[in-house]
């Protein structure tokens, strides 16, 4: 074991929250973010709680991808912290925010596309023994490496099944639409065991058919315990998909609640408008 999965795993072990009180399973504390003179996140804090669908809106440029990034690990905070299931994941590197449980998808979906829609699926899962070259030579080691890649490869059709495009597994993904590319990452991240997912735009480019078997599945996977935040322009979806909505505003959460109390804000309305808050 490497000196810093050692330490990730000391940090899961001091950090971890045990009251059992917390509902939130995401706390954004106090983040700022700059690029030279530039302040693209102002002091956000903002919590999701565990089992929901929130969406986070906001004009262009009010910092909602920024805050994407920084919660990810693909920026690092300048300063505030993000709290992760009760362990601080402020600073960590994508991969490592992702082992812990938390995973993001894209605007533009990032499939492999010279690889079929199967191969695609058969990269996501985490600890794969056949990434170990001992288990890849070793008479003995490799029979496990057979053994799990079967029932990753099992896995990854009935993920494939619940998401309809399991007639798509020998496709190139190269080939699929951008609704299908939508779907292929959604299934994808799904195989590397998340507890909560950020969706990035996931209705941007999908037609009105496979826009609506998105939003089912993300219900049915809501049902079954996973957590959603979710950057959405479409206000039809924030409103009618969403139990609870926070919105940035040059940098700033300007306000946050239910989506119809969110809708009426007089704050919400100029922002969206142009005018002076």
């Amino acid at each position: 074991m490497s000196n810093l999965e050692t330490e990730d795993e000391t940090a899961v072990s001091t950090a971890t929250s045990s009251d059992p009180t917390d509902t939130s399973i995401l706390r954004v504390e106090n983040m700022i973010k700059r690029f030279g003179g530039i302040t693209a996140i102002d002091g956000a804090s903002f919590e999701v709680e565990r089992g929901t669908i929130t969406g986070l809106i906001g004009p262009n440029g009010a910092g909602k991808s920024t805050t994407f990034n920084c919660i990810t690990g693909v920026h690092e905070p300048d300063d505030g912290a993000v709290v992760f299931d009760g362990t601080e994941i402020t600073g960590r590197d994508p991969h490592q925010v992702a082992n812990q449980g938390l995973v993001r998808t894209f605007q533009i979906a990032r499939e492999l596309p010279e690889m079929t829609v199967l191969e695609n699926m058969m990269l996501a899962p985490k600890d794969q023994l056949g990434e170990s070259m001992w288990h890849s030579v070793m008479p003995i080691a490799r029979q496990e490496v057979v053994e799990q890649e079967r029932e990753l490869r099992e896995r990854a059709w009935e993920t494939l099944e619940f998401f309809e495009i399991d007639h798509l597994a020998e496709e190139y993904a190269g080939n699929l639409s951008g609704g299908q590319r939508k779907l292929l990452e959604l299934a994808r991240a799904l195989l590397t065991d998340p507890e909560m997912l950020l969706l990035d735009e996931p209705m941007a480019g999908v037609n009105p058919s496979l826009e609506k078997k998105l939003l089912s599945h993300i219900h049915e996977l809501q049902d079954q315990g996973y957590t959603f935040l979710l950057v959405e322009h479409d206000m039809d979806v924030i409103m009618n998909h969403c139990e609870h909505v926070i919105v940035m505003h040059q940098g700033q959460v300007l306000a946050e609640g239910e989506p119809a109390a969110v809708k009426d804000n007089e704050e919400v309305i100029e922002a969206y408008l142009g005018g002076d808050v």
